[in-house]
């Protein structure tokens, strides 16, 4: 019988994984929060009328939002390249 491997999840290097992940993730949430903000003018109209906050919290939330779904995708990611190995 095998001994049961610890998972890569739990290192260093997959926290370090995790991290990379979701700092690509909030790149790209920001990088499409502004092309957003500048290519739309609906978009842009809405956020002028919204208040001093208003570009802040759309782009904080897109962050967030790409973040996390990054992150989860990295798990996914290191969880798979476990069981191939």
């Amino acid at each position: 019988m095998r001994a049961k491997k610890s998972s890569d999840l739990i290192s260093p290097a997959g926290l370090i994984k995790l991290m990379t992940h979701a700092m690509m993730g909030a790149a790209l949430g920001l990088t499409f929060s502004i092309a957003l903000i500048l290519c739309n003018p609906a978009v842009a109209s809405l956020i002028n009328h919204g208040g001093s906050q208003a570009a802040a919290v759309f782009a904080l939330t897109l962050v967030t939002t790409f973040a996390i779904g990054a992150t989860l995708t990295g798990v996914v990611f290191i969880l798979a390249e476990d069981k191939q190995s």
